[in-house]
């Protein structure tokens, strides 16, 4: 496939990168400077683009079989919309270059579906509610924008991430949160992801995934 990835530069980009040129896919990173130090020796296309632009995204994504999205946003202090508005742009951009399948990584901690163990319902959710906000506001937002699209939309659901070794033995789940799935590493998260490319199970529909 011919994939393209926003949000590439990040820890889990760099992954999903690495792992879909590895699976020998087409691999074009999207990146805010345009350099290609972060894919020294890979067979990577790298291109920088403004991702809230969708008129600059257009000539990137056209002719592509898929899209993955892990732009995250760093603050946590003020309100926010990177995540719900740099999707927004990709969509509009998709839809303008005839492109389907789209892959976009969230977040189970803001979910409450009754999956949990007491002790994340009742002390760690809380408080990370608390810490987190306004990022998760804009990611909740950012759900409602994917799903509202008439794209093959794919959202996957990680918990804690961390720079761990990929393993393989992650476990995940459709349509419900995952109990006792309180980490995955970066590397297990973006084995999923390139995963689910080509897994029409996977087409609108949301993922949990977590060890």
């Amino acid at each position: 496939m011919k994939i393209v990835v926003f949000g590439a530069s990040g820890g889990t980009g760099r992954q999903v990168v690495r792992q879909a040129a590895d699976a020998g896919h087409q691999v074009t990173a999207v990146i805010r400077a345009a350099s290609r130090a972060e894919f020294t020796g890979e067979p990577v296309v790298v291109e920088r683009a403004d991702v809230m632009d969708p008129d600059a995204l257009v000539p990137v994504v056209a002719g592509q079989d898929a899209v993955v999205s892990v732009i995250g946003s760093r603050g946590r202090r003020v309100p926010t919309r990177v995540q719900s508005d740099a999707a927004s742009a990709i969509i509009t951009a998709m839809r303008a270059g005839g492109v389907r399948r789209l892959l976009v990584v969230s977040n189970s901690g803001m979910i409450d579906d009754g999956q949990d163990g007491p002790l994340t319902r009742l002390v760690v959710k809380p408080v990370l509610r608390r810490v987190l906000r306004h990022p998760w506001a804009d990611m909740r937002e950012m759900e409602r924008r994917v799903r509202d699209s008439d794209l093959d939309w794919t959202l996957v659901r990680p918990p804690m991430l961390t720079d761990g070794p990929l393993t393989g033995t992650y476990r995940q789940a459709s349509g419900q949160g995952l109990r006792g799935g309180v980490r995955i590493s970066r590397a297990d998260l973006a084995h999923c992801m390139v995963g689910s490319l080509a897994d029409p199970r996977t087409i609108r529909s949301v993922i949990t995934v977590g060890n």
